[in-house]
């Protein structure tokens, strides 16, 4: 019996060890001459042109294919979950396609997800790209073992900074990234090193229970969110409190929480404060109003990348491996 208790904790150890020396995989970096495929895996876009971010991409130096979902209208969402998931396979699947690139967010990948074969992906892995709604892809992807951008999306070209659309090239060609933000007074100091994942608050809390929920332990987490309720800002963080998420990390980035709602009578915290009174406790850095999100400043994060985050009294510092 005490041979059988001590084996079975050995296998406990390794294998909780070697969880934890899991490498994602990288999809290829782009190259010059490489085809982006532009689909709509939630809300429609009904301009079917995109002229602007073919532009975009070809300045680059890259080719653009415009997937079939785009023009689609079924109320709110580009066509059906079916016409959704059918685009979104054929760009995977397509050995010339080297990245997918969501035109938006809205709502709708979720619905899609579930009827996505990712097994050809696996062998041939591309990046995908896109924030806010896309988390639920980037979530999922990140349980899969592989890497993925969140950054902007072709409907938030007029608007990006200069400095959003040069880290963006830089992320999807392999080019070093590092970023080096000016301190802000509710940071928390310190410095650790993990992997990045997370994305929108609202799209994370809703994945919990499933298949593509948010892994914490020992992560560095980027949350970020738009157009919600303060107290839904608050039950949110609550639920990542209670299901031991926020005590697991090794860090937290916190970006933008843009046009944020309040009730008659005031909740009275701003999102910042909420985020910052639940995660006070604990003994990690966490930096606030980091330049991603929905703003114009919304630079690329590469989830499932090593970064090292280091937040001083000078400056805070993301840096990926």
């Amino acid at each position: 019996m005490k041979n059988a208790i001590t084996l079975l904790l050995l296998a406990l150890f390794f294998t909780a060890h070697a969880q934890m020396d899991k490498k994602m995989i990288i999809p290829p970096y782009l190259q010059k001459g490489d085809t982006v495929a532009i689909v709509a895996t939630a809300r429609k876009h009904i301009n079917d042109d995109l002229k602007l971010a073919k532009e975009f991409l070809e300045n680059w130096g890259l080719k653009t294919t415009i997937g079939s979902s785009i023009g689609l209208d079924n109320h709110q969402l580009a066509g059906t979950d079916e016409d959704r998931a059918k685009d979104f396979q054929t760009q995977l699947d397509n050995p010339n396609v080297k990245a997918i690139w969501c035109v938006r967010g809205g709502y709708g990948t979720v619905r899609m997800v579930d009827l996505i074969d990712f097994s050809k992906f696996k062998q041939n892995p591309k990046w995908v790209i896109g924030f806010s709604d896309v988390t639920v892809l980037h979530s999922h992807l990140n349980n899969l073992g592989f890497q993925s951008i969140h950054g902007m999306m072709p409907v938030n070209i007029p608007r990006a900074t200069p400095e959003a659309k040069e880290s963006l090239r830089k992320a999807i060609f392999g080019e070093s990234l590092s970023y080096s933000i000016p301190y802000d007074k509710m940071n928390k100091l310190g410095k650790a090193k993990g992997e990045l994942v997370g994305g929108n608050l609202s799209i994370l809390y809703s994945l919990f229970g499933s298949a593509s929920a948010i892994d914490c332990t020992d992560k560095i987490l980027f949350l970020e969110d738009l157009d919600e309720y303060l107290y839904h800002i608050d039950r949110m963080m609550m639920n990542l409190k209670r299901n031991g998420c926020l005590e697991s990390l090794k860090g937290i980035v916190v970006g933008s929480m843009t046009k944020m709602n309040d009730n008659d009578i005031p909740w009275g915290k701003n999102a910042l404060e909420i985020i910052q009174d639940i995660t006070q406790k604990y003994n990690i850095p966490i930096v606030y109003n980091f330049p991603a999100g929905h703003i114009p400043d919304n630079r690329p994060l590469v989830f499932g990348r090593q970064v090292t985050l280091e937040v001083s009294e000078n400056a805070t510092v993301l840096k990926f491996e």
